[in-house]
């Protein structure tokens, strides 16, 4: 049974952002970065980005090219990462998303959706958490201590558009998110998920009409969309000693547009 006082303060952790380098992923590795934390930027096709962001930091960050839904790749990235800082990854922010434009005029409709839509997501984010949280289970289990927070959706509790193939991933993660809660906490390891809306701007919802954006404001408390540095600030939280005695949560940050 894993000691609950073990909480490392966030200048002591080494996290791993996966899609870190633009995007949400550019604000959550900011948001780290910013609190002292040693971070792997992790990218797939955006290397310019991943290393002119690890740039901003060249003494606690670097940027490692994987897959994550390839598990071997990702077992290589946290091998390159502990060989680079001299010890295990300590979190783990499950960001990365595959190939989506949020714009739900251009998303298939129930008549038109096919599986390989469907698997895609799956893949990408089921998968790649999966080949995450198994890479990093060693040093966590060792440690005695673990965060992994995953990205998920306000979309679960307010499907407004027609986002079959994302919703769906996203949901199957805050499933496996409490499983996970379940079986990794007496090894000291939290879990928890930290779900948005539409952000404003991501390079995901550029595509997003302009209307869009306004109607979500006007039905929103704070009368404004979350921007995404907004939004990763909150997952310093799941991070932090603060939330030591939090596991398996889904915390929704969208200005309270939806009530979890």
């Amino acid at each position: 049974m894993a000691d609950s006082g073990i909480a490392l303060p966030i200048n002591e952790q080494i996290v791993l952002v996966t899609g870190g380098g633009r995007g949400l992923g550019e604000h959550l590795t900011r948001a780290f970065l910013a609190q002292g934390a040693r971070v792997v930027v992790n990218y797939l096709h955006s290397a310019d980005q991943a290393r002119a962001m690890a740039q901003t930091a060249p003494d606690r960050a670097i940027a490692l090219q994987a897959d994550v839904a390839d598990a071997q790749a990702v077992h290589e990235m946290f091998a390159r990462a502990r060989r680079h800082f001299g010890s295990g990854v300590t979190t783990v922010v499950n960001n990365a998303l595959p190939a989506f434009a949020f714009n739900g005029d251009a998303r298939p409709h129930a008549d038109t959706l096919s599986w390989g839509a469907m698997s895609q997501q799956f893949e990408g984010i089921v998968k790649g958490a999966l080949n995450t949280m198994q890479a990093a289970l060693p040093d966590m289990s060792e440690r005695g201590f673990g965060r992994i927070v995953n990205i998920g959706t306000n979309l679960f509790q307010n499907p407004v558009v027609p986002y079959h193939d994302y919703t769906a991933a996203k949901a199957a993660l805050l499933a496996f998110t409490r499983t996970l809660a379940n079986d990794l906490g007496p090894k000291g390891i939290t879990v928890n998920m930290l779900s948005g809306g539409l952000l404003r701007t991501t390079d995901a919802s550029a595509a997003t009409p302009p209307e869009v954006f306004d109607m979500i404001a006007a039905g929103t408390p704070l009368r404004r969309v979350t921007t995404p540095a907004e939004f990763a600030d909150a997952a310093l939280f799941f991070a932090s000693p603060w939330s030591r005695s939090v596991t398996g949560q889904n915390l929704v940050v969208d200005g309270g547009l939806v009530k979890n």
